[in-house]
């Protein structure tokens, strides 16, 4: 027999291995520290130029920065910081190194969601969030996974629940209901709203006096934040259905899109949505705050069979909300929701397996111009990087063999650039701030 004793027990057994394997990835101060860069690196697979045209812009201007030697090598190796330098002072052929990034516009905002767990979610959330830092962009990434997978592959692995999404909807439920109670009248009948009251529970918790900054957190890349979550932020779920009955007229699943819409505009370029494998208020609120939505699928038939619905619940739940736009105020949100673009992607895809080949045609075929063209490979260098917390942009190519490290960073450079250039293609479709 089995107790809640006996659980407790094993998960001190297990976090103990967890120590176990943050002092082989972090550093000896249990922080996780981002590498320096090769300037192999740097050309070819970050700035994309002419190695010896690059070497030679460097040597005529000494006021750049030059990198580090290491001892018994030649490379000189620079910081992401460094890099950033690099790519805003200089420019190649009269190019610009800057991504590209319409103006006068907000983060554009992409989830990546499905119901299987095992899909690949956040995999893709981290390699996409590391790939766009390295290309330049500001990145701002959100855990709505209690499994904080995330937020562990980030570095953080102490985070109280009240400063994940569950803190953001909370203060969201206290600031509605105040607005709601001080409004004069309600939809255009004219008819008063009903005064809502919530239990001291909610309010004396101080959750209506954090700042959306106290949210986000450092990570160990300096142009990535995160809104991290955490196994305790598990309950959300049953917390937020207990928020609904205390206020029916309370917006929900608007609360994290309501939050970022408090960020400045020019703080991030692009928000990363990592949602959990289910249907619920975290992910309908990441699904209603994104402008693009990436579905992650693994390329087998039950995979194809739980993508398939995954739509449908997803169709059927997005149709619910348009119910509440009576109680919506004008100007603040449209309903019903509408995503700028929608891409479905193949992950642990091997490109010589006849089972997977057929599934990619059949995703094709079915989700016509839909799916991506860049599935993202299975290879060895991936596994290995999974099991130390890590991407593939993070581990040195100097633990492994060039080419096995290269062939895994060049699947997810394709997969990274297709989901770019859909990001980018949507950003033009914002509405200006003003």
């Amino acid at each position: 027999m089995f107790t809640h004793e006996d659980l407790a027990e094993l998960q001190a057994q297990s976090l103990k291995m967890q120590g176990w394997i943050r002092q082989q990835t972090y550093s000896p101060e249990m922080e996780k520290t981002l590498r320096r860069f090769s300037s192999w690196e740097l050309g070819e697979l970050i700035l994309k130029v002419n190695q010896s045209t690059l070497r030679g812009r460097m040597a005529l201007d000494p006021s750049l920065p030059q990198g580090l030697v290491e001892e018994d090598g030649r490379q000189r190796w620079y910081t992401l910081d460094e890099i950033n330098e690099i790519r805003r002072r200089l420019k190649i052929n009269r190019r610009s190194l800057l991504p590209p990034r319409p103006g006068r516009k907000r983060a554009i905002r992409a989830a990546i969601a499905n119901f299987k767990g095992g899909a690949g979610k956040s995999t893709v959330a981290l390699h996409f969030a590391h790939a766009a830092a390295l290309d330049g962009y500001r990145v701002l990434a959100v855990d709505f996974d209690p499994q904080a997978t995330l937020s562990h592959s980030m570095g953080l692995s102490d985070v109280s629940e009240e400063f994940t999404v569950w803190g953001i909807m909370a203060r969201d439920l206290i600031r509605e209901t105040e607005r709601m109670n001080t409004a004069a009248k309600g939809a255009e009948s004219g008819a008063s709203l009903p005064q809502r009251r919530l239990p001291s529970s909610v309010t004396d918790m101080g959750l209506a006096e954090l700042r959306s900054a106290d949210f986000v957190k450092s990570t160990s890349w300096p142009t990535i934040d995160i809104i991290p979550s955490c196994a305790n932020a598990a309950f959300v779920e049953f917390a937020s259905a207990q928020y609904r009955h205390l206020n029916p007229e309370w917006s929900f699943f608007a609360a994290v899109s309501r939050y970022l819409d408090t960020l400045a505009p020019d703080a991030y370029d692009i928000v990363i949505f990592d949602c959990p494998p289910a249907i619920g208020y975290q992910s309908m609120n990441a699904v209603f705050a994104a402008d693009v939505l990436y579905v992650p699928s693994g390329p087998g038939y039950w995979e194809y069979d739980s993508t398939t619905s995954f739509i449908g619940q997803l169709s059927e739940a997005l149709a619910d909300l348009a119910r509440f736009s009576a109680l919506v105020p004008a100007g603040t949100m449209r309903l019903p929701k509408e995503f700028l673009d929608l891409r479905f992607l193949l992950t642990r895809y091997e490109p010589n397996n006849e089972l997977h080949k057929a599934m990619f045609t059949a995703f094709r075929k079915v989700f016509e111009g839909r799916v991506t063209d860049n599935p993202i490979e299975m290879t060895r260098a991936v596994e290995q990087s999974g099991r130390f917390l890590s991407s593939i942009y993070e581990t040195d190519y100097r633990e492994m063999t060039r080419e096995t490290w290269r062939r895994a960073r060049l699947s997810f450079d394709k997969a990274y650039e297709e989901f770019r250039d859909t990001l980018v293609a949507a950003w033009d479709k914002l509405e200006d701030e003003a």
